[in-house]
């Protein structure tokens, strides 16, 4: 099964990273979910929470205050202005 390889840090601090399934987030222009074989993107990051599913364990929820991410060949990096994992129980 394909994966994606993701990596989530801010301006000062290292976030998360592992292998997911999915990750949602919101762009400046709407949500948007990243599968594994997404085409290339670089999009503007809103602020609000970013989702990942892991391959295993329970989402991760990372509140973020804006910033980028970039998809390629699988990898997503998220590079948040300031990025807090959300420590309430995944839905």
């Amino acid at each position: 099964m394909a994966e994606l390889d993701v990596e989530v840090v801010a301006a000062d601090h290292f976030v998360w990273s592992g292998t997911a399934k999915v990750v949602n987030a919101r762009t400046s222009d709407g949500a948007i979910g990243i599968l594994p074989g997404h085409s290339p993107l670089l999009a503007i990051l809103a602020e609000g929470e970013l989702s990942i599913e892991p391959v295993t364990g329970s989402r991760i929820r990372v509140n973020v205050d804006g910033g980028f991410f970039s998809v390629d060949n699988d990898r997503v990096v998220i590079v948040a202005d300031n990025a807090q994992l959300n420590d309430s129980a995944a839905a």
